[in-house]
């Protein structure tokens, strides 16, 4: 029995830019089921396709589930097949700094002339209104003035990097989740709409209570490693064997059951540690008392004595542990992708799972260009008409 269509397979999707930050917004779509239609510079293509550390191998996974067009638009005749690309498209994916299609005369306003249900979704660091919008903002820019950067690493030296673009990936996740949400509105309405979605602020959404810490309490929130100020005991802790466990037990019934597994059930009543709050004023002291105890453990025994007490515990993966890991198995979290260039390539699968329309990896970024004759003849160009375009290096 073949899968289910994904739930967006009745959707058109183009996607105009490069990197991350709105390609991994087509990604989102494209794994659901949509067509994703990415356009991209002749004989260039994204520089993504050259990415990934041993084998640029980036591109596999967010060029997945996507066809490749060439289109230069900065050529005319490049702009007027967008224009025929878009006529009948439900979302216009693009990251570029903001003005760039205005200048192009592919506004939103003109593209909905010709589409008024049109959804189009603008990726960029700083929005598209503000005196920084048309400054260049990359991912990082963003989680540094969306806060995150401050808080990221250890409070004895500088600010950190997560080791992920994850400014780029929120800002193309919220624009994704704005393309839905204009979606349901198009329904109701039969009108598309803008979408702006601003690194900065996608980082600034998850800055969880800062902002009122201070507006409040005039607390600004510092670097603490690897654990929450006034949350315990929540940490890594060291075993015999010389890996490191997460342990969270901040919660008071939790709390109780680790220490039930360290052999002294009386810590959950003592008046140091009975409560959220008293553990909290006396995290240090709580954690070194629970790193002398799990240090008598080797990683295996500590993770199974947590497991039998109910208490939350794990390994800080790395991808040969997620490889192996009957969890990562049984859901089939990662899976072999066929692909001609890589024969053992291997990426995480798509999330969230859908009972009904599950997404799917349908393939891994494609060949440059390797779409354009199929989407071109599909839109009404002949072969004449493509020649010609090939011939004047518009496609």
């Amino acid at each position: 029995m073949s899968p289910a269509p994904g739930a967006l397979s009745h959707l058109k999707v183009l996607e105009l830019g490069q990197l991350i930050a709105g390609p991994f917004c087509g990604q989102l779509l494209g794994d659901m089921g949509a067509d994703v239609i990415k356009i991209e510079a002749p004989g260039v293509g994204d520089p993504m396709r050259s990415w990934g550390q041993g084998k640029p191998v980036w591109w596999s996974v967010i060029g997945r589930n996507k066809r490749s067009v060439t289109l230069d638009l900065r050529k005319p005749a490049g702009r007027e097949v967008l224009k025929t690309l878009a006529a009948d498209a439900d979302i216009l994916i693009e990251n570029f700094r903001p003005g760039t299609l205005e200048k192009w005369e592919l506004s939103p306003e003109a593209l909905r002339v010709l589409n008024p249900r049109l959804i189009i979704v603008r990726v960029s660091g700083f929005g598209q209104t503000g005196p920084y919008a048309k400054r260049a903002g990359y991912g990082s820019i963003g989680e540094a003035m969306g806060g995150m950067r401050y808080l990221a690493g250890d409070p004895d030296r500088p600010p950190s990097r997560v080791g992920l673009s994850i400014g780029d990936a929120l800002a193309a996740t919220f624009a994704c989740l704005g393309a839905l949400t204009a979606l349901e509105h198009r329904n109701q309405t039969g009108q598309g709409q803008v979408v702006d979605s601003a690194i900065y602020e996608a980082v600034l959404a998850m800055m969880e209570s800062t902002v009122p810490e201070y507006t409040e309490a005039g607390v600004i929130r510092e670097r603490t490693g690897a654990i929450l100020p006034k949350i315990a005991p929540s940490n890594v802790y060291p075993t015999a064997s010389g890996e490191m466990v997460l342990i969270g037990a901040n919660q008071d019934s939790v709390f109780a059951r680790l220490a039930e597994a360290m052999g002294t059930p009386e810590l959950a009543t003592d008046p140091r540690y009975a409560s959220h709050t008293a553990r909290g004023e006396h995290q240090e002291e709580l954690d070194l008392r629970i790193a002398e105890w799990t240090s008598g453990f080797s990683a295996d025994a500590l993770l199974a004595l947590c497991e039998h007490h109910g208490v939350p515990a794990g390994r800080i993966y790395r991808v040969p542990d997620m490889l192996a890991d009957p969890q990562y198995q049984a859901r089939e979290s990662i899976v072999p992708v066929p692909d001609p260039t890589y024969p053992g390539l291997k990426m995480q699968n798509v999330f969230p799972r859908l009972s009904e329309t599950p997404g799917q990896i349908r393939w891994p970024g494609p060949a440059l260009g390797a779409h354009t004759e199929a989407v071109l003849e599909a839109h009404g160009f002949d072969a004449d008409a493509r020649a010609a375009l090939r011939r004047d290096g518009v496609i």
